[in-house]
């Protein structure tokens, strides 16, 4: 899927929702033509079947130790603990992005003692959940992501907008007053509300937006560093970048190096999701720190605790501020 991804222009995310036939989330046909077109060219022939859900007997996954810069394990460590502090099990199931396949564990779940299902993704979306409903009476819970249609399903998800409007006061506060920003995606509801947060904080500022300081990427670091080369190329170029992940950080430092802009003397940046490798950069990356772990911790103990409210809970990160947005200014 990484070298799909790469030759169609898209991310790997992007890439598992084409391969796997996901219509939870809304990308153009353009989009998802143009990765089955490159799959094929590439000789990828595993392209999914529409599945016949049967009786299966189960196969649990046990591993001692979950290994990952991802920042969303923090939800599932935490969820973990807090099932086994209310004395159940949490079991972990990894469905690819196969909406049948999750339907077909739901189904299975049915047949259990099974407190209720959590929902979740490592990347904050909308989703159409009506057929999830629509196949089980156990409880649903929303996990780092929201279906719209459904305002009685409870959602735990972090607040983006928040966090991105946060992140960009702090390197105005700092002096910046030309503040680029590098983002993902354009179909991600987290690639959305950090835009919009990022929009929000300069309007509020006085600063007017300039278009050519948004920079779409597809969450790769040669994307971003071509980006960042662009930013760099401008007339007026910025004098601070927000990069919508500490991922697409690293390829801005990388450009920022090799044409000898120094952080921060001659260029505030600032990442998002406050990865493990944000500390260890040089300068270290100034960030946000994602509430995942009490994401997580909540949502179990939702279900644990019976509780029956429509919530729609959202929760801001902090604000981790590093040598890369100190403005010596």
């Amino acid at each position: 899927m990484n070298e799909i991804a790469r030759a169609a222009g898209v991310s790997q995310a992007t890439v598992s929702l084409v391969i796997n036939q996901s219509r939870n989330i809304k990308l153009s046909e353009e989009t998802r033509q143009r990765v089955l077109a490159v799959a094929g060219e590439l000789g990828y022939d595993r392209l999914p079947a529409i599945h016949s859900p049967r009786n299966q007997e189960e196969i649990a996954l046990l591993i001692s130790s979950l290994q990952s810069y991802d920042p969303f394990v923090d939800a599932i460590s935490q969820a973990r603990d807090a099932a086994w502090r209310n004395e159940v099990l949490l079991t972990v199931y990894d469905y690819g992005d196969d909406s049948e396949l999750a339907l077909n564990i739901i189904r299975q779940l049915e047949k259990r003692n099974c407190v209720g299902i959590i929902l979740a993704s490592p990347v904050t979306t909308m989703v159409d959940m009506t057929a999830f409903q629509d196949c089980t009476t156990l409880p649903l819970v929303l996990l780092n992501q929201r279906d719209p249609d459904s305002p009685l399903l409870p959602s735990f998800v972090p607040d983006d907008y928040a966090n991105a409007f946060q992140l960009t006061r702090h390197l105005i506060n700092q002096g910046a007053t030309r503040i680029a920003h590098i983002t993902g995606e354009s179909w991600m509801e987290a690639t959305r509300q950090r835009l919009a947060g990022y929009q929000a904080a300069l309007a509020q500022a006085g600063i007017a937006a300039q278009s050519e300081w948004v920079q779409q990427t597809n969450w790769q670091f040669n994307e971003s560093y071509q980006a960042t080369e662009t930013l760099l190329a401008l007339e007026s170029r910025p004098d601070a970048i927000f990069c919508a992940s500490d991922w697409l950080a690293i390829g801005c430092y990388q450009a920022l190096s090799t044409l000898g802009v120094r952080i921060p003397d001659e260029m505030l940046v600032a990442g998002y999701d406050d990865q493990k490798i944000s500390e260890q950069m040089t300068p270290p990356l100034t960030s946000i720190q994602l509430p995942y772990g009490e994401l997580g911790r909540l949502a179990v103990e939702y279900l644990c605790n019976d509780e029956d409210a429509a919530t729609h809970l959202t929760l801001a990160g902090r604000l981790k501020i590093r040598r890369s947005s100190q403005s010596n200014l």
